[in-house]
């Protein structure tokens, strides 16, 4: 019953929920920082960031979608039913995180539930650890980027300071903004989309409806784009307010940098199919902003939630996904 093709429908449709909670989880990402320098009213600001979401399929190769879906469990032991284990274990931490306003990764808690499924189901020698370990190490090494071309950033626009005004500045870095903002949201949308692609191909594969070879389908593509377009017009404001005024205050300048920095990781991400943090990413460019400011208006507490977060998550999506990968062998 559980291989039936309606549960194959069932949990597409679940996965495209999961494409959906990403998107309003994480458009915070895309979004606070334009919010909170005033630059855009909310609705329109999530207005810019969908679009860009949506059209993020045109400019991308299927990189991180290719990895999602053969890159980190064999796909031989893929099954609906370990799919939507998978699924429902991301959905339940996604939900759980943005309850409370924290911003943790969409992408790590389907990742955390892939894994813990596939462990449950068939060991560890179902897991690819070399595709695992470029998650591990783009947890690190995500926001650090992030940041790191945010400092950089800071300190060549820091010298404008000698020939400009600080409100000419903002004026101009105003404008700036929505170009930055704009390529943040493709990078997102390049990136997050695809890992929803990823499962729903490996799902259609595992049961023969794509034939012997493995690819994702355009339909799979043009509407996982979409539905996560769809997502981010929701907006999750709790997490909105954290990124955006509780790390570090941000001006038009600061904000333009930290979507710039964030920007160029996640699309060197996209470029090498490393399924990146887009959360990770946009939190370490905006502490990048406090940093070159110094650490004292930078928000410790706050930080120290975001990274317990971040620790929790694939290992708390792993468990939930394994507790109902068992469910079907206790009957």
């Amino acid at each position: 019953m559980l291989t039936s093709l309606y549960f194959v429908y069932l949990v597409i449709a679940l996965a495209f929920l999961f494409d959906f909670i990403n998107g309003f989880h994480d458009a915070a990402n895309s979004v606070a920082t334009i919010i909170s320098t005033g630059i855009l009213k909310p609705i329109w600001a999530v207005v810019w960031a969908a679009f860009f979401n949506f059209i993020a399929f045109l400019i991308f190769h299927l990189t991180v979608a290719n990895t999602v879906g053969t890159g980190l469990v064999s796909p031989e032991i893929i099954t609906p039913y370990l799919i939507f284990a998978a699924l429902t274990g991301a959905i339940i931490w996604n939900l759980f995180t943005w309850y409370f306003g924290l911003p943790s990764s969409s992408s790590h808690a389907l990742i955390g539930g892939l894994v813990g499924a596939a462990v449950v189901k068939g060991g560890l020698k179902v897991l690819n650890f070399a595709g695992l370990t470029k998650v591990a190490a783009s947890i690190v090494l995500s926001p650090i980027l992030g940041m790191i071309l945010c400092l950089i950033l800071m300190s060549l626009v820091n010298q404008l300071y000698r020939y400009f005004t600080s409100e000419a500045l903002n004026r101009w870095f105003g404008r700036i903004q929505f170009i930055s903002a704009g390529m943040l949201s493709l990078g997102h949308g390049g990136n997050d989309a695809q890992k929803t692609m990823g499962v729903i191909a490996v799902l259609l594969f595992s049961t023969g409806l794509t034939g012997h070879h493995f690819y994702v389908p355009q339909w799979v593509v043009i509407s996982c784009n979409l539905v996560m377009a769809l997502g981010t017009l929701i907006g999750g404001w709790r997490i909105v307010d954290t990124l955006g005024n509780k790390i570090t205050k941000l001006t038009p300048m600061s904000g333009s940098c930290a979507e710039a920095g964030a920007a160029l990781t996640l699309f060197l991400a996209n470029d090498l199919g490393v399924p990146v943090s887009t959360t990770h990413t946009v939190t370490g460019a905006i502490a990048g902003v406090g940093v070159s400011k110094g650490f004292f208006t930078s928000q410790k507490e706050i930080i120290k939630r975001i990274v317990w977060a971040w620790l929790l998550t694939i290992p708390a999506a792993a468990l939930i996904s394994g507790a109902i990968t068992l469910i079907p062998k206790m009957h």
